[in-house]
């Protein structure tokens, strides 16, 4: 047998490291309490079951209501969850959608289990074996893809992915978009020509999602049917509608995530509404229905007889559903034929089985956010690639140390960035002032980040307040939490007051959720409050950063990361406050170099300047 190439072989080991540290960190026993679970936002206890149905494929869904302010940050849409109660077995499930207190998820199980509706119920994360499944066979199964393996070859054998030939001007392209700027009008003719890879370097308000709808309408102008995939089901949502408006015929997969209204007709469900097929499977689930209420005669408190009569009735339910399962899948085959462009996640293309397809061009948005070994699993059903993304945005999250360690957290972005000479940079932002986006365009993006005339000062935009000397000093929540400081919640207050900002157009966000945790208790409801992380690809006309670390350390822990800070000072329109002790964060090359930006570019104010009302 062939040895694997050692970074496969590196890959992998990551990949067995954060399955470990998922099973370890998620697991409810006697030395992760419910409590502290809890207290890390890693459960939601307890919820309020408000509605119960059979959805797709006949799974159970469950909408429910969180009766309690809460950190819903690690409960991102599609994420796998567990559903517990005290004292019974849990069920594992997938988080549909959870949008501030109300959310929806799907079990893997034939019914609801009977305690669903008890006091206590709660759901936690839980690790996500599949995912991780599907990554180590992809990396495992790579050197049987010759053309991707050689790709997999030139980026980690330090070659260059060279293009056959540059993008020139000259390239002949009506642009149905006639808005472009000359840089996404150049990034479009690139994604054209495309031999191999290509990469759309797209800085905070470039245009990336417009500059990748007009290279989809122009790919498919050429015939070719293209697959669309990014890491978050927001971001592939977002070129989907954009699709529409330019009317691509596009089927949009993946069960993990709330489907927008708008694209619920685009989708595999919607679409297969033939009443044919419809009255086949509705025949089907009424008689899973009818196995249920049979297998439910048998109550929690049973004997071995019930019980082995009750699992034969369950597992009659299960061949139900995979019927039905063949039914929508031998249908959903037409669709994928018919669209020309399909959009997923990469599990959610993963389990749509497009393996039978070969597309020309595969588009990985948010390429920076994309874990290596998830973008190989989908780069086998395409020939030519396009990133899409911001390498000094966030990276990918990563639970293991070990495999941070090893370099588990750089995205696919970041691997191919360093190789590819196709390179294109989207170089003229919409979203903020010229003050708020200068420090980012030196520090960052060599001064290659230009702003429109229309969006040039008109006064002070950026405000520094320092907490310096003024004893804010950050604290540990309960039961070593996350970090918050109270006293900068207090300044973010006078903050409100003084400047008569207007609540609904300020959003407060911090790198630590037990700040966002406690601001979301003092501060008003209808105030956006968000961690940095969660807050990526949004943008609000006023924003607070409160930074929180002040010690006489000088300790600044994951705040060593820019590229977070790189998202937090890039969020706001038209005014930017940022929150933080000077003595801690200045002894830190970036942030010396931020507060020297501050005072030639914005306004620079100590604490005590905000007066006690």
């Amino acid at each position: 047998m062939e040895l694997l190439h050692p970074h496969i072989l590196q890959l992998l080991k990551c990949i067995d490291f954060e399955e470990k540290e998922e099973t370890n960190r998620y697991k409810l026993d006697q030395q992760h309490s419910l409590k502290s679970l809890k207290s890390e936002g890693l459960a939601i206890h307890p919820i309020k079951v408000t509605n119960k149905t059979f959805g797709y494929a006949d799974y159970p869904e469950i909408t429910f209501r969180i009766p309690f302010p809460v950190d819903t940050n690690q409960f991102r849409d599609g994420v796998a969850i567990e559903c517990f109660c005290h004292n019974e077995e849990s069920v594992k499930g997938v988080l549909i959608s959870l949008d501030g207190k109300q959310g929806e998820f799907r079990l893997f199980a034939p019914d609801y289990p009977d305690w669903i509706e008890d006091e206590g119920v709660g759901i936690k994360r839980s690790p996500d074996q599949r995912t991780t499944g599907m990554m180590k066979l992809a990396m495992k199964d790579l050197p049987s893809k010759k053309d991707v393996y050689d790709l997999f070859l030139s980026i980690h054998d330090g070659q260059d992915i060279r293009p056959a030939d540059e993008v020139h001007s000259k390239t002949s392209i009506e642009f149905k978009n006639k808005r472009l700027n000359d840089s996404q009008q150049l990034a479009v003719k690139a994604v054209v020509e495309n031999e191999k890879l290509t990469i759309l370097h797209g800085p905070p308000g470039t245009g990336k999602t417009t500059t990748l709808i007009e290279s989809i309408v122009q790919l498919v102008r050429l015939n070719e049917k293209v697959i669309v995939s990014a890491p978050s089901n927001t971001a592939v949502d977002n070129i989907a509608k954009g699709l529409l408006t330019q009317d691509i015929k596009i089927l949009r997969v993946g069960n993990s995530a709330k489907i927008d209204e708008a694209l619920a007709p685009h989708t595999p469900e919607g679409k297969l509404s033939d009443k044919t097929i419809q009255k086949e499977i509705k025949s089907l689930k009424k008689r899973a229905e009818e196995f249920r209420k049979m297998a439910l005669q048998y109550k929690r408190r049973f004997g071995k007889s019930e019980r082995e009569q009750r699992s034969l009735l369950f597992k009659e339910v299960k061949n139900i559903r995979t019927d039905i399962r063949k039914i929508l899948s031998y249908n959903e085959d037409k669709l994928y034929d018919q669209a020309q462009v399909i959009l997923g996640t990469p599990i959610g293309l993963m389990d749509s089985h497009l393996n039978k397809l070969k597309f020309q061009t595969l588009i990985i948005d948010e390429a920076a956010q994309c874990l290596e070994p998830l973008a190989w699993c989908i780069f086998p059903m395409a020939d030519k690639y396009v990133l899409a993304g911001d390498p000094f945005q966030l990276p990918p999250t990563v639970l293991s140390p070990q495999a941070e360690k090893l370099g588990f957290n750089r995205s696919i972005l970041e691997v191919c960035f360093k190789q590819s000479a196709s390179v294109y940079l989207l170089n003229t932002q919409y979203r903020m002032r010229e003050a708020i986006a200068g420090f980012s365009s030196h520090f960052f993006y060599k001064n290659e980040l230009l702003t429109p005339t229309h969006l040039q000062n008109i006064s002070k935009h950026i405000t520094f307040f320092d907490t310096a000397g003024a004893g804010h000093e950050e604290q540990q929540g309960a039961n070593g939490s996350s970090l918050m400081n109270e006293g900068e919640l207090e300044m973010v207050k006078r903050i409100i007051r003084s400047e008569n900002l207007a609540i609904e157009t300020t959003a407060l966000i911090s790198p630590y959720s037990g700040q966002v945790t406690l601001a979301k208790e003092q501060l008003p409801s209808t105030m956006r409050i968000s961690t940095i992380d969660s807050f990526q690809g949004q943008e609000y006309h006023t924003v607070i950063v409160s930074l929180v670390r002040s010690n006489d350390e000088g300790q600044i822990g994951f705040l060593n990361d820019t590229r977070r800070m790189n998202v937090a000072l890039t969020r706001a329109k038209e005014q930017l406050y940022v929150i933080g002790d000077s003595a801690t964060l200045g002894i830190h090359p970036f942030y010396k170099s931020f507060l020297e930006y501050i005072e030639q570019s914005g306004e620079y104010r100590s604490v005590w300047e905000l007066e006690e009302e």
